[in-house]
């Protein structure tokens, strides 16, 4: 089987990307009410990564997701990649994020290629 990532010295593919060198890196503010990135992930980007300060709930869509308490928990201080879209999917294009907690926090998302 054919891979771009990168090897161990057994030949075994090492599942990692690099981060997008530039546009990749978005912020969102997570409040009472849900909110996404104001600019659309890169069309070539299959996986995201996704830190939060305080818990969230998380929701993947087009640009007009929007992010409920009935959505994905995602806890606090915790790295964790996503994929966003592939060769037989429609990719997501944005996430929503919603405090989970009665503290606002952040979600630092990365782009990788």
């Amino acid at each position: 089987m054919t891979t771009y990532l990168p090897t161990d010295a057994n030949n075994n593919p090492i599942p990692a990307l690099r981060l997008k060198a530039t546009g990749g890196a978005h912020i969102i503010a997570a409040t009472a009410s849900s909110a996404r990135n104001s600019t659309a992930f890169d069309s070539a980007t299959q996986i995201v990564s996704l830190y939060a300060t305080v818990p969230v709930y998380v929701r993947f869509g087009s640009s007009s997701v929007e992010a409920a308490n009935t959505d994905h928990y995602f806890p606090d201080s915790t790295y964790y990649d996503f994929a966003i879209g592939g060769e037989d999917t429609k990719q997501f294009t944005h996430v929503a994020v919603l405090r989970a907690g009665s503290e606002d926090g952040s979600v630092y998302i990365s782009e990788k290629e």
